[in-house]
């Protein structure tokens, strides 16, 4: 049985060890951070100390693709969460009224669950494999190839041991610390794409006190929207948790005030759909508003069929490409990368450059729609956000193609279902921005929809400075 060590515990490397062992494989998988509390879910999650995972307390979701990974390849791990109150999310709710059921409405769900707690049913059902060993407080520092070919042969630790290794997956996240072990080993390390993603996300968790939602989920698997100047954005989670999520711009020194209790809780409460949510007798927050900087979007040189191959070296997850939080895809491709690595690897066993510049197509194959996606929409954005902020018109010059904009797509599908069918797909990770604007039908019923406006415009950014201002001396 071969052996495959993967360096980080977190999402793809629990999802790696899961789809390996599967494929055959004896697994190893070592994480730097303490092991995860062994209590219920609900308690477990918030007292886990992740320094190296800082976005694990972050909001997020799980999109169609995700929950349909879950479905196909981790079923328990899905029932698991759904015993742990995790809601599984019936998008179509927020379908325009009058439109029929269509093919395919099945897959249109999410799952509402809290990073931390999907990593620590992940680690479980890892754990319960008889071919998989988890080891913490262990790092990996470098890998030990075999001369010639250059295949790894095994890895280094932190400890000084040398572990030895068929395959080594690096799932160490946004570090991708495969760089650095291929450059300790004096192999090129090809560059990498990168694109401004220009946020700074701000979020605080809540839990409801009582059953039932204070509101509808207008977006199906939340409530809000990334507005002209801001972002906010509300997702349920597990056992009774939700979360809030205000996005600005970096060194917007005039929203600072998000980073407080009451400056966030003054913007949550003024954005479009969240207020009921936040009434005293409604909800109580559990946790302080924490703050991060996103990451360049980077779609990793290293993972892609442009790197001097490593034959038995693969990148899982954001190791092999990142992309900005705001389009919550990070988590579901992750897990449909760790699977399909592991379905690669089934079908052409033979440790070889053939089979790494395989694994590197098909990461870039996945990958590469959704940084280009990514990089096109958050230089919009920025610009956008930007003239907000300095009290100027956005000058961002618009592609020539001829395509519709997301803002007329948007206003399309407020009024179409079959418009918001076929867009909801693609936010939800399961078809392509091309396979989209591929679709002549999509085209031709945005270009006919009528204007149909949103419910309750955001506050102005003058408004919404002062109210953040107004409120940072008081309490929440």
């Amino acid at each position: 049985m071969p052996t495959a060590v993967i360096a980080g515990g977190s999402v793809a490397g629990l999802a790696s060890a899961l789809a390996l062992a599967g494929a055959g494989y004896r697994v190893l998988v070592l994480e730097r951070a303490p092991e995860p509390p062994r209590w219920p879910t609900t308690d477990a999650a918030s007292p886990w100390k992740r320094p190296t995972v800082p976005q694990g307390l972050q909001s997020h979701t799980l999109t169609s693709l995700g929950v349909r990974v879950l479905r196909e390849r981790a079923p328990k791990v899905l029932a698991a969460a759904e015993a742990a109150g995790a809601p599984v999310l019936d998008l179509t709710r927020a379908a325009p009224a009058g439109g029929a059921m269509q093919p395919g409405d099945g897959d249109l769900v999410a799952l509402g669950c809290r990073r931390s707690t999907l990593e620590i049913l992940l680690h479980r059902a890892v754990r319960e494999l008889p071919q998989a060993l988890l080891r913490h407080d262990t790092t990996v520092i470098g890998l030990e190839l075999r001369p010639g070919d250059r295949r790894v042969e095994a890895v280094l630790t932190g400890t000084g041991e040398r572990l030895p290794a068929d395959v080594v997956v690096d799932a160490t996240g946004r570090r991708a610390l495969s760089r650095r072990w291929l450059h300790r080993a004096g192999v090129p390390v090809a560059a990498d794409l990168t694109a401004p993603a220009g946020l700074v996300g701000h979020t605080r968790f809540y839990r409801l006190k009582g059953a039932g939602l204070p509101g509808p989920l207008d977006r199906g698997h939340g409530v809000g929207d990334v507005h002209g100047h801001y972002a906010g954005v509300l997702h349920p989670g597990d056992s009774g948790t939700f979360s809030v999520a205000l996005g600005s711009l970096p060194g917007d020194e005039a929203l600072r005030g998000l980073r407080t209790r009451p400056g966030f809780t003054a913007a949550a409460r003024a954005t479009p759909g969240l207020a009921a949510w936040l009434e005293p007798g409604v909800s109580s927050p559990v946790s302080p508003v924490r703050v991060i900087a996103a990451p360049p979007n980077t779609l990793r040189g290293a993972a892609g069929p442009e790197q001097v191959p490593v034959p038995g070296l693969f990148q899982v997850g954001d190791a092999a490409c990142l992309t900005n939080p705001l389009f919550g895809r990070g988590i579901s491709l992750a897990l449909e990368h760790a699977f399909r690595l592991a379905d690669l690897l089934a079908e052409r066993p033979s440790i070889d450059a053939g089979q790494r510049l395989a694994a590197a197509r098909m990461t870039y194959g996945l990958f590469l729609p959704w940084y280009e996606q990514a990089a096109a929409s958050d230089r919009l954005r920025i610009a956008r956000w930007r003239a907000a902020v300095d009290g100027a018109e956005a000058t961002v010059p618009l592609p020539s193609s001829g395509l519709p904009s997301s803002e007329e797509i948007v206003r399309a599908a407020r009024a179409d279902g079959t418009v918001w069918r076929r867009f909801t797909r693609m936010l939800m990770t399961l078809t392509t921005p091309a396979e989209l604007f591929a679709d002549e039908e999509f085209l031709a019923l945005v270009r006919q929809a009528p204007a149909t406006p949103a419910a309750a415009p955001p506050p102005g950014r003058g408004e919404l400075v002062r109210l953040v201002a107004a409120a940072e001396g008081g309490r929440a």
